[in-house]
């Protein structure tokens, strides 16, 4: 019997030999050395439980095509770059903790298991790795590519956007996390000062077997011509490199540009052994891709949903977000309460409302850009104080892609810097007042504690502020502009004013504040604006983000659109689905493009079900003007109680808080549809969407008839609600999480979590807070009756002592809420209707392959595609 140690030994012969060729290969290998067939099924098993190991862990989440073999089995101790990359993570400037540098490897070893083995006789696949803004998706890669490189992969071509800056950051760091490190082993065809120009023989790179080789190249037309054609020198020797190409910003310009578009495909078809892995933060144009172009890149062969680090701040506890089907609200971020608003009437003296303006245009120091840029100076200081973190402190002022507008920032900028000095060294005591009643309120609204710091009070801010303002600069950042935001010199104290080159990829180090009122209605554009987006360790409480309201609601917006494209992600993984079975769904708004239309091009209208769903109002409009909307919804809700009371039958109930009445016809209920009036921002409560849901439903003998019931307060001192017949009902009390000056009142949730049983049997023991326990009493008792729950809210609703609520302050006798809780369908499949969403055309993907065709003509993509 073989011991564990000589087990050992033959399993490490096994593994050398399967790096070099494939796994099978190895095994038929032993065969011929003669190795007794019951140790190799010993190792055969050894190695099965190993890959098995990496498919299964939990994070990061993926998603692949089936019958496709994970082959990788994690880092080994005779490896030599991703041991040199862990080491330098963990004793570099800025340490890596011990816990994220093994997030780092796993997350990289599961992406790495899905790429093809490079002993294989030729392979292509296409990957896709959706990651956070800001989050860390270089780290992803370049820890994806050192084990690549440790199994054989020999060429790394890393695709970095279209701008010089964003070239250069990303050559800079891959040379210091891989080439250095191991000089030897590397050949760096690009450099930090140098995009890919031809040099020498292509072969002589790609002949040493034991050589690695690296281009970061901008996607450009010109410099990707003359990489395929250097490479197309050297096309014998690439038939045996295994070559991993990773396209970093993977939606800008890979995606429908007529220029660079064909050029990246030609390049992939340089190899004959080559995995692509695009990484993005913003999807929406690669999940649109004409999946039915097989020489397209669309990500067919697997997704990788990349998780958030941990103190990642991202548009969710940013801007908060609305809870998708089936989240429980309580558990849905709200928001932190770091935006602030730019008045409408102040963007056109800081952007020109058009392009005729922005000839003479002067930008003018608004009430909200000086308190913005104050906060800034104010923030920097506490920062100091507690002297924690990256050493930079950073403000962005975006507002415009007029490059000459950015210059013209520069006066107004350094004028209220030298007035703010000059103050100071005065002891300007109005000064002091301003900046210690903004500081307080500032404090006051973002807790420190919730983000694990100590508030640092205005006396300590005061001493640090004038040596802050003395290393305070102006940096205008731009294509233009040779002024550039020079991290390695020393701490920097910078307001940063530019356009595209500060909008994707580009970090810009410790950045406190940010002024944007750029105007961009893409989802993809507008989120890559978003650097306010990542870790801020020691100043989690300090960001601030200036922008007008409408900004603040698509921010909003997107970050449902988020939480929705992972959600999606996540049901392949318990519907047994792929890339080619199922497209992935994105949510559309009426005034915003999800992508560019070029890229928009192939996608179709999606579809979506209620089944199984509970539908709540959630938003209720409490201006002084507002008291006809809220009267027209407690009129529609009297009619349709009033239609109950006449038609359904009354249910007695124990409580006298409630009433119920069972069997109201499916027309009452299309009735108050039509008339009850959401607030445009509960997303999922569209009437017309409902509407049509229910008349699909109908058509299929279900929904016909709905139990109806109102829910009241039996508090004593709770006013009223007049019902129909003449009797009264307390109403409930539903405060708002946002201030009263907010026109607009969020109160985060309306139902209770036992509302929806009301017209179900309850046996003992049953949970019925869960919402699984419901839905299957609902199957065995009402399997083809709606739910629609009615809600009389208490127009005034003081807050109670909870933190973070307010008065809901409505101008109306009563704010009606209104729920719809939908029964799942008995067969599997619900009645779809079209919705606002549209995703990828799966329909001329047969079984999971591709019907051969030729590639569709493509329009015209965005300039800035093919722009040097």
């Amino acid at each position: 019997m073989m011991d564990e140690d000589e087990l050992d030994d033959q399993y490490e012969a096994f593994q050398s030999i399967a790096d070099r060729s494939t796994p099978e290969k190895a095994v038929q290998r032993l065969r011929l050395l003669r190795v007794p067939d019951d140790i190799i099924e010993m190792i055969r098993q050894r190695h099965e439980a190993e890959v098995i190991k990496i498919r299964e862990m939990r994070e990061p989440n993926v998603v692949y095509q089936s019958g496709r073999l994970t082959w990788y089995t994690g880092p080994r101790s005779d490896d030599r770059f991703w041991p040199a990359l862990k080491n330098k993570l963990r004793s570099g400037p800025r340490p890596w903790s011990d816990d994220a540098i093994e997030i780092l490897d796993e997350e990289s070893t599961k992406v790495v298991g899905l790429l093809d083995h490079p002993g294989s006789e030729d392979f292509r696949s296409m990957g896709l790795a959706l990651g956070y803004v800001q989050s860390g998706k270089t780290a992803n890669f370049t820890a994806v590519m050192a084990k690549a490189a440790d199994r054989g992969y020999r060429l790394f071509i890393v695709l970095s956007g279209i701008h010089n800056a964003l070239r250069r950051q990303t050559q800079a760091r891959l040379a210091g996390e891989l080439v250095r490190l191991n000089p030897a082993q590397w050949h760096e065809v690009t450099t930090v000062d140098s995009d890919f120009h031809p040099k020498g023989n292509a072969a002589a790179y790609f002949s040493a077997k034991n050589q690695r080789v690296l281009l970061v190249v901008k996607k450009n037309a010109k410099v990707l011509e003359k990489l395929n054609d250097w490479l197309s020198s050297a096309r014998e020797y690439l038939r045996d490199c295994p070559t991993l190409v990773i396209d970093d910003e993977a939606d800008q310009a890979t995606v429908g540009g007529k220029v660079i578009n064909p050029l990246m495909s030609k390049l992939l078809k340089s190899f004959t052994k080559v995995d692509y892995i695009g990484y993005t933060a913003t999807p929406f144009a690669n999940l649109l891709i004409d999946p039915a172009v097989k020489e397209d890149f669309y990500p067919r062969d697997f997704i990788v949903r990349l998780k958030a680090p941990e103190g990642y701040q991202g548009p969710a506890l940013l801007f908060g977000r609305d809870p998708l089907d089936g989240e429980d609200p309580n558990e849905v971020p709200g928001g932190e309460d770091m935006i602030r608003e730019i008045p409408d009437e102040e963007v056109e003296f800081v952007r020109p409302i058009n392009r005729a303006a922005a000839v003479d245009f002067m930008p003018t120091m608004t009430p909200s850009l000086r308190q913005a840029v104050l906060y800034f100076w104010l923030a920097t200081a506490a920062r100091h104080e507690r002297a924690t973190g990256i050493p930079h402190s950073t403000m962005l002022v975006h507002t415009t892609l007029q490059t000459g507008i950015h210059e013209d920032f520069r006066a107004p900028l350094e004028g209220l810097r030298q007035e703010v000095l000059l103050a100071l060294r005065s002891d300007d005591h109005d000064l002091y007042m301003d900046l210690e009643t903004q500081w307080a309120d500032e404090r006051s609204r973002v807790e420190a504690a919730d983000f694990g710091q100590e508030s640092v009070p205005f006396d300590a801010v005061l001493r640090h502020l004038p040596a802050v303002l003395e290393r305070s600069r102006v940096v205008v950042d731009n294509f233009r502009s040779r002024d550039r935001l020079d991290y390695e010199s020393g701490p920097v104290v910078a307001i940063a004013v530019g356009g595209n080159t500060l909008s994707r990829g580009l970090t810009l180090e410790g950045l406190v504040t940010s002024y944007f009122v750029r105007a961009s209605s893409a989802y993809d554009t507008l989120l890559q604006m978003g650097r306010w987006f990542g870790h801020r360790a020691g100043y989690g409480d300090l960001p601030r983000i200036w922008m007008t309201a409408e900004l603040a609601g698509w921010f909003r917006h997107l970050a449902v659109v988020e939480a929705e494209i992972r959600k999606d992600i996540d049901r392949y993984l318990t519907e047994d689905k792929n890339p080619l079975t199922f497209a992935v769904r994105i949510r559309t708004h009426p005034k915003m493009l999800v992508t560019a239309p070029a890229r928009m091009k192939t996608a179709v209208t999606a579809h979506a079900a209620y089944g199984g769903d509970l539908v709540e109002s959630r938003y209720f409009r409490t201006g002084r003007d507002d008291s006809d909307w809220l009267r027209q919804n407690a009129d529609a809700g009297f009619r349709l109680v009033q239609a109950a009371q006449q038609h359904g039958r009354p249910e007695k109930l124990d409580a006298s808080d409630r009433r119920l009445w069972r069997d109201v016809t499916y027309r009452d209920v299309i009735r108050f549809l039509g008339e009850y009036q959401f607030d445009e921002r509960s997303e999922e409560a569209r009437p017309p969407l409902l509407k049509r849901y229910i008349e699909k439903r109908v058509e299929q003998n279900s929904l016909l008839n709905w139990d109806v019931a109102v829910f009241g307060s039996s508090s004593k001192e709770a006013p009223s609600w007049k019902l129909p017949d003449g009797t009264k009902i307390g109403m409930i009390r539903r405060s708002r999480i946002n201030g009263v000056e907010d026109a607009l009142a969020d109160i985060k949730t309306l139902s209770g979590p036992r509302d929806a049983a009301i017209n179900l049997a309850v046996p003992d023991g049953i949970d019925v807070t869960k919402r699984s326990e419901v839905d299957k009493l609902r199957r065995a008792q009402r399997p083809e009756h709606g739910l629609l729950l009615l809600y009389p809210i208490d127009p005034i609703s003081e807050s109670s002592a909870k933190r973070g609520r307010h008065p809901l302050n409505a101008p109306y006798d009563v704010v009606l809420g209104a729920a719809f809780v939908f029964p799942t369908p008995a067969t599997s499949r619900d009645s779809e209707v079209e919705h606002d969403y549209v995703s990828a055309d799966l329909s001329r993907v047969e079984g999971g392959r591709y019907w051969e065709e030729e590639d569709p003509e493509i329009l015209k993509q965005e300039l800035e595609d093919d722009a040097p």
